[in-house]
């Protein structure tokens, strides 16, 4: 971990004192049962949450945990707030479920001292085992007002609730989109796919008529975030905190698999990572289409494949023929935490309401689009008048924000790390996904049980 310390400065004045009175206020209401010697627990059980009781409010320095792309978030917000003293420390952000911060809350909550105050994971899955340890606070019991949670996208934080009790707030979405070289679509009449058998008809011409260029990629570990989540396959159903249903045998899981069958050996589909060298090196300029996460688009096209403006749009996710309820899959995002352990909840809340809802940082420095509705339109805005891509981007990523589809839930357990260990081998041995849905359908299952999951189909 880096630490960055910053001092207060309580010669100045506090910049944004609106803030402060409202986070002061419902953090009052929130103390109103705290005694001097409380340490700070809101332990739940498998049926949902406990009594929250907060810890003796001592103030001092405000110890914020981030992973690097988060930093300049804190740092920011420092800058706004120089009275406030910061403790600023980098981590891992729990990147590729590293379970470091699991591990570290482990190891504090026996010795009793350590937490941070307010951590950003960029996992999705955190509430999983933080609200069982006791470390994270309840949010819509006091601390962040309703009228400001309601204004996050639709299901944004169902991953942070525990039996109706929101435990953290998401940061960002990674909804799924259709991005395409509009250039080369146009030059070659090629109309961009609504449907997923248009989207596998073209995948086949393309392959006859420009062999070497791609429609997609099935190379990733978030291979199915990208494509089982948005044909509504059954693989990943959370149905409680400790149940889960798995089904790969379905029909939406069956054709999508067969859909990606189909285009790997037609040889339009690759089975390279997008991040890979060896995609980076010989790929990215032969990319018709590829269905992927909101932030492909700049950190991906803009950033790594480098490629020229006016290129590039975004276009809806296909849907099967027929289905008239949108849905898209998500690769990603993060959530921020407020620990129940914080002896200085008044600047924690300040500062997590603040990362997570300013227009300073996630309208106009945030990296991903912004869970939270009133920033993503000033971070859209951006990227309607950025001059990189050939369309207007906005509709598709707005609307794709309230489709992803709440049937892919966020267990303890890793569906890439799962995928990465079942598929992958496979389809590198030159077997088709569909012949592999059996296996994949145990790992999951072995995965969830051995994390405490009932698993059921």
């Amino acid at each position: 971990m880096t630490r960055t310390s910053r001092g207060a400065d309580a010669g100045r004045a506090r910049s944004g004192r609106a803030r402060v009175a409202l986070a002061t206020a419902v953090v009052t209401l929130a103390l109103g049962a705290a005694t001097a010697c409380g340490g700070g627990t809101g332990r739940a059980t498998a049926s949902g949450p406990s009594s929250f009781s907060p810890a003796a409010q001592t103030g001092g320095t405000l110890t914020v945990w981030v992973d690097s792309t988060r930093l300049a978030a804190a740092q920011l917000y420092q800058k706004e707030n120089p009275q406030v003293k910061m403790d600023i420390v980098t981590y891992d952000g729990d990147s590729n479920g590293s379970n470091y911060l699991q591990t570290k809350v482990s190891l504090f909550n026996r010795t009793g001292s350590g937490w941070p105050d307010v951590v950003f994971s960029s996992q999705n899955n955190e509430s999983t085992w933080a609200v069982q340890s006791g470390f994270t606070a309840p949010l819509n019991k006091g601390l962040i007002p309703q009228s400001t949670l309601d204004n996050w996208a639709r299901g944004a934080n169902a991953p942070c609730t525990v039996g109706g009790t929101l435990y953290c707030l998401r940061n960002d979405l990674s909804q799924t989109a259709l991005w395409y070289n509009a250039s080369l679509m146009k030059k070659w009449g090629y109309q961009v796919p609504t449907t997923w058998e248009q989207y596998q008809a073209l995948g086949q011409k393309v392959a006859t008529e420009h062999p070497g260029y791609l429609v997609g990629s099935a190379g990733d570990t978030f291979t199915p975030e990208i494509y089982m989540w948005a044909g509504k396959c059954g693989a990943n159903q959370v149905t409680g905190p400790k149940a889960a249903t798995v089904n790969t045998s379905s029909a939406e899981c069956t054709k999508m698999a067969s859909l990606l069958d189909t285009l790997v050996k037609a040889h339009t589909m690759s089975t390279s990572s997008v991040f890979s060298a060896d995609f980076d090196k010989n790929d990215p300029d032969k990319i018709l289409m590829l269905p992927g996460p909101s932030w492909f688009g700049g950190a991906l096209f803009q950033g790594t494949f480098k490629t020229p403006k006016g290129q590039i749009a975004a276009a809806p996710m296909p849907q099967w023929a027929g289905d008239t309820s949108p849905s898209v899959g998500n690769v990603g995002g993060g959530t921020w935490l407020l620990s129940a352990h914080s002896k200085n909840l008044k600047d924690a809340t300040a500062f997590l309401k603040w990362v997570t809802t300013s227009d300073d940082y996630q309208g106009k420095l945030a990296p991903g689009y912004p869970a939270y509705a009133p920033a993503a339109k000033t971070w859209l805005k951006a990227q309607s008048t950025s001059g990189y891509y050939a369309n207007d981007v906005s509709p598709t990523l707005q609307s794709a924000a309230d489709q992803i589809w709440p049937g892919w839930g966020y267990p303890q357990y890793s569906q890439e790390a799962i995928w990465a260990a079942t598929i992958t081998p496979g389809m590198t041995a030159g077997k088709s996904i569909v012949s592999l849905l059996p296996a994949w359908q145990t790992a999951i299952s072995n995965y969830a049980q051995a994390d405490g999951y009932k698993v059921s189909r």
